[in-house]
């Protein structure tokens, strides 16, 4: 009995006293575009606590430095006696605290850079992407808490997909993840609901725009079922979308049960509206690809620095390749318009310089330090992830459903991934795994499509691999005179802003930045050397007058060819099942 009630006792105060964070966020004054962050640590034994900000936020592959927008740090014990608190590393603060049980850490946050990764806080609204706002601490990443708004007085609605409290305006999270990956839209946006595939669906609209809210419903519900049919289930009960309509739309970014999406104001009309369905199937995709079916690196994070994976061309290049198919599935296009999205992929991929350079795994593991740092020499060694892993995707897809004989597709071996790993394992995959599980769909050993295809450069069989689908693969390469360089005016002058590695621009020593002043002793401007230069052929020459650093010399010129891939597919057989089955 003794024993009895000595567990309940622990049991009791432990899950009274358990340690715990809680946030209130406020924003006293918008204009200036700071918001309050207080932050209650409880029940903490240690007698020194460093508390953190991510230099990252997940899903946008860059170091950020978030820290650098925080203002000075204080700290207080529970009767607002000041604490001892020094900066540790860039993005670390030490709080000294010695037997104290609770902490009340307070800082302010510069927010003025509206895009889908970043925060943002005006007189119209204030936008919350958590892993810029919310500190953490060191080693407890695990704890739950409560997290209060305490909105301006000119806002009325908080819309995030953290779950509600009994009070309004205070939200309950379960760990850290789970808090900085449900991103808070605060002000007086509009709101609405829907229902697919068995889930509410929440939409959060800041910024007028030409949007229809019942074609949203619908069309946005077409999309969610049509994914949902992929992995057979959603694992969601609830799902938030947060639109931001602005000027110069920034894209999307995902999260585990909600998404912001930022797009220009008058995208909802004409050709311009399957651009934002595209970016809705994106998004959405990623809620099982990359949230759940993910690499063993992203997740649990490291949000103090860079969390490499050399398969970002299957987080990013699968999605990209089923938001497009996605639209097929849902009547928004026609199979030759799929088909001419999947040529467009293959020749922008095949046609970029970069991809002669750069691996696809390369550019996944690489991402950190070079996708989201282009210079003018990006082209030359780089390429997208995004657009040579949906190629890829579109491949891998081509030969299950050829071993298959129509009766698997990609839509298995994501499935496959889904309950092999996110369901029985709760975890995600190495590299390896990924590899063997994709073998056992393809039915054959991969190491030689590996090495040559995403660890090395070369050109795949297209027309091989599209011809089992009735599909004809006409290479259309071509040899062609080019200048190389790609110019622009700036201030009524001609200015390089890039050169093609191996061209004639570069052979004759011209470099970014020159201004072309004359062309064969006559002044020219940018329209009359793109006009001469579209008239050489291979070997004549020219001398053109260049400024470098407001010094003036010449430079002989001599035109060279240049190969391009490309390619056209086109479909040869109506009645082909296979084909019918790939893009039905």
């Amino acid at each position: 009995m003794r024993i009895q009630i000595s567990l309940f006792l622990f049991l009791y105060f432990g899950f009274i006293h358990a340690q715990s964070v809680d946030y209130k966020l406020s924003m006293p004054k918008p204009q200036n575009h700071q918001f309050h962050v207080e932050m209650t640590l409880n029940d903490f034994k240690e007698k020194t606590l460093d508390v953190s900000l991510p230099v990252w936020a997940p899903g946008s592959y860059l170091v950020r430095e978030f820290s650098k927008n925080i203002n000075l740090v204080k700290a207080f014990d529970e009767k607002g006696n000041p604490l001892e608190v020094h900066k540790k590393k860039k993005n670390t603060w030490t709080i000294t605290k010695g037997k104290k049980s609770k902490v009340i850490v307070k800082y302010e946050v510069y927010a003025f850079e509206l895009s889908v990764r970043t925060s943002f806080l005006d007189l119209t609204h204030g936008f919350v992407s958590g892993s810029g706002v919310f500190m953490f601490v060191e080693d407890h990443l695990n704890v739950n808490g409560i997290l209060e708004v305490l909105p301006y007085e000119g806002f009325s609605v908080v819309s995030t997909a953290l779950p509600s409290d009994k009070n309004e305006f205070t939200y309950t999270y379960t760990h850290y993840d789970h808090l900085v990956d449900c991103p808070i839209e605060i002000g007086n946006q509009e709101v609405f609901d829907f229902e697919a595939a068995g889930v509410n669906h929440t939409v959060a609209i800041y910024g007028d725009g030409n949007y229809s809210i019942p074609d949203l419903k619908r069309d946005m519900a077409k999309i969610i079922e049509e994914e949902t049919k992929v992995f057979g289930q959603n694992p969601n009960e609830d799902y938030l979308f947060i639109i931001h309509n602005v000027v110069n739309g920034q894209g999307g970014l995902e999260h585990k049960n909600s998404t912001t999406l930022s797009v220009n104001r008058w995208t909802y009309g004409g050709p311009n509206y399957l651009k934002f369905l595209n970016l809705v199937a994106h998004e959405y995709f990623h809620l099982w690809n990359v949230k759940r079916i993910r690499p063993l690196e992203l997740g649990p994070f490291d949000y103090n620095q860079e969390n490499y994976t050399d398969l970002l061309w299957v987080m990013e290049g699968f999605t990209s390749y089923y938001d497009e198919l996605i639209l097929l599935r849902a009547g928004y296009y026609t199979q030759n318009q799929m088909l001419g999205k999947i040529e467009s992929a293959i020749n922008y991929v095949e046609g970029s310089v970069g991809s002669r350079v750069q691996p696809l795994a390369h550019a996944s593991f690489d991402a950190w330090v070079k996708a989201y740092r282009p210079n003018e020499n990006s082209a030359n060694t780089s390429m997208s992830y995004y657009s040579r892993g949906s190629v890829i995707a579109a491949l891998l897809d081509v030969m299950i459903i050829n071993k298959h004989r129509g009766k698997k597709c990609l839509d298995d071996f994501m499935q496959s991934l889904y309950a092999n790993f996110h369901v029985k394992k709760n975890r995600g995959f190495t590299s390896n795994e990924f590899k063997k599980e994709l073998e056992s769909f393809v039915g054959r050993n991969l190491d030689d499509f590996y090495a040559r295809y995403i660890n090395g450069t070369e050109i795949p069989p297209y027309a091989a691999i599209f011809g089992e689908m009735g599909v004809d693969v006409e290479d259309a390469s071509s040899t062609f005179p080019d200048f190389g360089a790609a110019l622009s005016n700036s201030g009524g002058k001609t200015i390089i802003k890039s050169i093609r590695s191996n061209s004639a621009a570069e052979d004759a020593g011209l470099s970014v930045n020159d201004e072309i002043i004359g062309c064969n002793g006559y002044r020219v401007d940018r329209s009359d050397i793109e006009g001469v230069m579209r008239g050489l052929e291979e070997g004549e020459e020219l001398q053109l007058v260049i400024s470098r650093d407001d010094i003036l010399f010449s430079v002989d010129f001599i035109m060279t060819n240049r190969f391009k891939p490309k390619f056209f597919l086109n479909k040869t057989n109506d009645k082909s099942k296979l084909f019918n089955y790939w893009l039905r």
